[in-house]
């Protein structure tokens, strides 16, 4: 154990905060006004005013280092900038005390390393809206602020000795971890492989490997095998749906106790949840005044700390239990955990998006990070939601009904402001080639009006729903028009002459993504479908030496017969023609061999069609269908008709819930039937997408239609074989199955009838 290091916003985040939970100082600045601010600060300085001042020091084995965001030599004054919204006043006591206590260290260390006998200390609120500054002001001797530098790393250093002792006895376990079976399955052998070269080579990994030869664990084991050598401080472990992340908590699980002969592996492991499913009081708002959970919640954190390190696996429901016996919110307690666990386990969002909470952490704190993301095939359209929105018209008329008289004429600038945008745009829906300046900038006073409103009345909840709803949607807005470019639209689509819709609308988000991938030290980028490379290297803003690779599948072309429906088209305009062949080729498939079977359309409206058509044709056979908008109990329902004993077709909707992550091995399932290319729906929105697309990368059609769709014409497919003992066949039903650019997108293990004959036209 050489030290530990610790930056000092960290040390005062564990010693000097205190009090309430407090959410009620937000909005905070996005980072662009955070940077803005602190410049214009500086630029009001003094020609010898130094940004930017890096200071270090020591307390027995802790390494203390940070950066004052600036020194005045001519007037011996430090200052510490904190940019925010609203009233001053409404920042509340227990930040401004955490404030003190970072400023009061960098005293300290500005002390040592000048040799000072005292120094000059100023907290610099500067406020986004009215570019006006408030001043809190101190003189403090060398002596007093080194004595507040050893109470506070006083109090740190017994955690800091825990945590080296501990980060010890991991590393240790891991480096000698084995695998927790007997053997690797096929192909996870190969996969675990080239995660540990991109682990070691501080590559990003883009790996497609079949379903079933245990990806979770297959990606997870040489990642932290890895870490004692590459010296990774956090395995992040990603995944789309709760299935993806319950398989990862499992496999830790698995880990942990079967990777070693004797005991457990000392692996701090944390499941993160989203806000609104962790919540205990939805009702109430985040802080001490209303919520008994946020009241008191840094004074009775350190217990609850504490009780934390002792659970095997903070899941959801150890979180929970601990919070509420400790009176604390697991919410927050979660957040707090994910500076001290090992590897966490949550949503993409969490690393990829805007605001995403273990992206800044690791940013701030210096971490170096792996990074697993499962499924990955869905980062695309979920990273295009994480950077676009929109503003509904219906939205503001709604605030401007219950708003406030401050509110209300900053309302109707938005209003004027928004209509004179759509005069520019008469059609349904049309592109603007800029956002309008009047409108940000009416959009900003209304915000800031919102915001002051919001500090007076110092209570989350003295906001009406729907003023609240546009205030949120239109912060986002303001967000996303600061990185405004070539890889996002700015489109308005009007529902008649009173309502419209503005959005921005990200195709491309590589640029947003690109940072993280650079931050980490490795990410893996894993799936059944994530072919071709290029598509997702491109879209998602890939480094140039991204490896790839396609793990062998451990399954035959003897095991699923894939057939090519040639005489039957699914385009629109051809579907109502379909509907008897497609019923027919099921009843043929069917009567020849008696199973479970699942029915992919393109639609709810196609899916229902072709239901009908079967049971007035065929009605001998058994059949269920998806239906919208099903709850939890209802999918479980669904999916529970398919059992070893059982026989029939489910039908359901292509690329939604049981399209991809279900599991019915066996009996339960023996053959699909496709019966659309999967591509999206033409339209305007499309389109745009094409011709963008097009114009950055020259593959418009592909990575607008083709790709997209043949992947969850791949992953429904999937469904079908999952174990190396199953069988099956698998329909593919349109004649464009046939063709050769279709053809090379499917898996190379599949037949697809010696695919399809070698292509014979």
């Amino acid at each position: 154990m050489t030290g530990y290091t610790v930056a000092v916003r960290a040390l005062c985040e564990f010693t000097a905060k205190q009090g309430d939970l407090d959410l009620r100082f937000t909005p905070s600045p996005t980072a662009l006004e955070g940077i803005a601010g602190h410049a214009v600060v500086a630029s009001r300085r003094g020609e010898h005013y130094r940004a930017e001042v890096t200071l270090e020091g020591d307390y027995g084995l802790l390494h203390v280092r940070g950066r004052a965001d600036g020194y005045d030599p001519d007037q011996n004054l430090i200052e510490e900038v904190k940019t925010y919204r609203g009233q001053f006043t409404s920042i509340p006591d227990n930040h401004r005390h955490l404030h003190w206590a970072q400023l009061r260290i960098y005293g300290h260390l500005m002390c040592e390393q000048l040799d000072m006998a005292e120094v000059n200390l100023a907290l610099v609120y500067f406020d986004i809206g009215s570019q006006q500054e408030t001043l809190l002001r101190e003189t403090r001797t060398r002596a007093e602020l080194k004595a507040i530098f050893e109470d506070h790393c006083g109090r740190f250093i017994a955690w800091a000795e825990q945590e080296m002792r501990h980060r010890e006895a991991r590393n240790d376990a891991l480096t000698g971890m084995r695998f927790p079976h007997a053997d690797f399955r096929p192909g996870q052998r190969q996969l675990a492989e080239a995660v540990f070269r991109a682990n070691a080579a501080k590559r990003c990994l883009l790996a497609q490997a079949p379903t079933g030869i245990g990806k979770t664990l297959g990606t997870m084991f040489p990642a932290l095998k890895a870490a004692p050598k590459e010296n990774i401080d956090k395995l992040v472990f990603l995944a789309a749906k709760t299935p993806g992340r319950k398989l990862a908590l499992d496999a830790a699980a698995t880990l942990k106790t079967g990777g070693t002969e004797s005991g457990t592996i000392a692996l701090r492991v944390l499941e993160l949840t989203a806000r609104d499913k962790a919540c205990e009081h939805p009702d109430k708002a985040c802080h001490g005044d209303a919520c008994p959970l946020a009241r008191g919640f840094y004074d009775r954190l350190p217990a609850a700390r504490a009780a934390c390190l002792g659970a095997p696996l903070l899941d959801r429901e150890t979180l929970r239990s601990i919070g509420l016996e400790h009176d604390v919110c697991p919410y927050y307690l979660g957040s707090e955990m994910a500076r001290w666990s090992d590897m966490i386990v949550g949503d993409y969002n969490y690393w990829f998006d805007g605001g995403a909470m273990l992206y800044a952490l690791a940013l701030e704190r210096g971490w170096k990070v792996s990074v697993l993301a499962d499924e990955a095939h869905n980062l695309v359209s979920r990273a295009r939601g994480m950077y676009s929105t929109s503003l509904e018209r219906g939205s503001l008329r709604a605030a401007r009904a219950v708003a406030p008289p401050a509110v209300q004429k900053p309302l109707e600038k938005v209003g004027r402001a928004w209509t004179e945008a759509g005069k520019s745009a008469p059609l349904p829906y049309q592109v603007l080639d800029a956002i309008p300046q009047k409108l940000l900038d009416s959009l900003q006073n209304a915000t800031s009006a919102i915001t002051e409103h919001l500090a007076e009345s110092m209570a989350e909840g003295a906001l009406d729903p729907a003023l609240q709803a546009f205030y949120f949607d239109a912060l986002q807005f303001q967000r996303l028009a600061e990185s405004f470019g070539e890889h996002s639209l700015f489109d308005l689509t009007r529902t008649d002459e009173r309502d419209t819709t503005l959005a921005i609308r990200n195709l491309v988000p590589a640029p947003f993504l690109k940072p993280r991938f650079e931050l980490a030290h490795s990410t893996t980028l894993f799936s059944a479908t994530l072919s071709p490379w290029h598509y997702f290297a491109d879209l998602l803003g890939m480094p140039e030496d991204t490896a790839w690779i396609d793990v062998d599948s451990p399954f035959v072309a003897s095991q699923l017969k894939v057939e090519v429906a040639r005489g039957i088209s699914t385009r629109y305009q051809h579907r109502k023609s379909s509907l008897v062949p497609i019923a027919d080729l099921m009843a043929r498939q069917y009567a020849d061999k008696p199973g479970n079977y699942l029915a992919f359309f393109s639609s709810f409206d196609y899916l229902e069609q072709a239901a009908d058509t079967l049971a007035q044709r065929h009605p001998e056979i058994p059949a269920w269908r998806q239906s919208r908008r099903m709850s939890e109990m209802e999918r479980t329902a669904f999916l529970e008709r398919f059992t070893s004993e059982s026989t029939g077709i489910g039908f359901a909707v292509l690329g939604g819930a049981f399209g991809e992550g279900i599991d019915l091995p066996g009996a339960r399932l023996i053959g699909a039937f496709v019966a659309t290319l999967g591509l999206p729906q033409v339209n305007p929105v499309n389109e745009q997408l094409r011709e963008r697309l097009q114009a950055l990368f020259g593959a418009g059609y592909d990575y607008a239609y083709l790709y997209p769709g043949l992947q969850k014409v791949v992953q429904a497919a999937g469904r079908v074989i999952r174990t190396e003992q199953d069988e099956g066949t698998v329909w593919l039903i349109d004649d464009r199955f046939a063709r050769p650019e279709v053809l090379e997108l499917l898996p190379a293990w599949w037949d697809v009838e010696a695919r399809a004959n070698a292509s014979a036209p």
